[in-house]
């Protein structure tokens, strides 16, 4: 895991894009009705949780039981701010584009 938040919170921008590009493969499968599409979908949420957790979690989680408290908080918030910047810029292209 990083240490920087920073490239955390490129990293979960980055995993998502590599997963949305993934499922324009799948949107025209022809296995539609079956119990797979429904067991994939479920098993890509469970997979993103966990990497998200990861990215997001690991490193504040590590920081605040070696008793930096504060600096765990901050490095949870600059992630998830920049993370935050990343979905509004996202927002702003899809509005304007």
């Amino acid at each position: 895991m990083t240490k920087s938040p920073y490239l955390n919170a490129l990293l979960a921008v980055l995993y998502i894009a590599i997963i949305v590009s993934g499922l324009g493969f799948t949107e025209h499968s022809k296995n539609e009705g079956t119990l797979l599409v429904p067991l994939f979908i479920l098993s890509l949420l469970v997979i993103s949780a966990s990497v998200m957790a990861v990215l997001f979690f690991y490193t504040p989680a590590k920081m605040f039981l070696d008793n930096q408290r504060e600096e765990a908080l901050k490095f949870f918030f600059k992630t998830l701010g920049t993370f935050a910047g990343f979905a509004l810029v996202f927002g702003l292209l899809l509005l304007f584009l």
